[in-house]
């Protein structure tokens, strides 16, 4: 049966083309008509383009003497380094621990997986609430446990990426954590045993035996988390909505939104929405060369 699928390719053609047109119309076209509106002079959200700019590469020029847009791209960068140290590094230590006990692994997975569920606009507010400034939980552990006297502006320039990094540090790890473990948990047994009986430990089983043969796991995991950095907006948009503190946390998600549905300037939220996509796949190409998968 399969080889005769394989013979005829028509079946595979039928599966394939609804999925490139849909792909087409959702995701090919609309990058298209994203360039070609960032060489257009647009004056509103839902108008047509009065012609080229001139010059028109002049939302391109803007880019690079934007402050904020600079404040965009150097935030987004400190995301995607504390994803990977962070998320990854965290859901790589839980995973070990939860698939090396016997008895409420389940639970584990349940647990540390539930924040992802949680909808990003609801965490968002639940984490408003935890850095408020007057009654926010936070403020208030730090009164009266640590001897803290007066509250902390936790959205202030010298705390504000705190403030916006930690709840999405915090919803997706349980992402990383289900894709790790699952690999760990389709590692062979009769290895950590033939291991254990030669006196090899728990650190050593893990260093010699389990990291090795995630590898290809991690790499994963590392590429994603690259990549997602790039693409995330909501969390950040309900706790820091229009870059405060004084423009200090804008991402190149929140600040093309904010350019191109608040403040109308269409065209040049396209060259941001261009610029997004080539810093992803540039740097995911990067990330692959470096991080190449190995065959076992």
């Amino acid at each position: 049966m399969s080889s005769t699928i394989y013979k005829n390719k028509l079946p595979l053609i039928i599966f394939l083309v609804p999925a490139l047109i849909l792909m087409t119309i959702f995701l090919y076209y609309p990058f298209i008509m994203n360039i070609f509106n960032s060489f257009s002079d647009i004056s509103g959200l839902g108008t047509a383009a009065k012609g080229l700019n001139e010059p028109w590469f002049k939302n391109y020029i803007r880019l690079f003497q934007d402050p904020n847009m600079i404040t965009a791209v150097k935030n987004t960068m400190i995301l995607m380094f504390s994803t990977i140290v962070f998320q990854v590094g965290i859901a790589l230590l839980l995973a070990i621990f939860v698939d090396s006990i016997k008895i409420g692994s389940q639970f584990f997975r349940t647990v540390y997986f539930f924040p992802l569920v949680i909808s990003a606009t609801a965490l968002g507010l639940l984490f408003n609430l935890v850095f408020l400034y007057d009654g926010g939980m936070l403020n208030q552990i730090l009164q009266k446990f640590f001897g803290f006297t007066q509250n902390i502006d936790w959205k202030d320039e010298n705390h504000f990426m705190l403030t916006m990094l930690s709840p999405v540090m915090w919803q997706y790890v349980g992402f990383y954590f289900v894709i790790i473990v699952t690999g760990l948990s389709n590692i062979p047994q009769e290895i950590f045993e033939a291991a254990s009986l030669d006196g090899a430990g728990f650190w050593k089983r893990t260093y010699y035996i389990s990291l090795p043969m995630i590898r290809n796991v991690l790499i994963t995991c590392l590429i994603l988390a690259i990549t997602g950095a790039l693409k995330v907006f909501d969390l950040p948009w309900v706790m820091m909505g229009s870059g405060i503190p004084m423009d200090e946390s804008w991402l190149t998600g929140t600040y093309m939104y904010n350019q191109t549905f608040l403040r109308s300037d269409v065209d040049y939220g396209s060259t941001i929405a261009v610029v997004i996509v080539i810093l992803g796949v540039v740097i995911s190409q990067i990330a692959n060369k470096i991080f190449k998968e190995k065959e076992y």
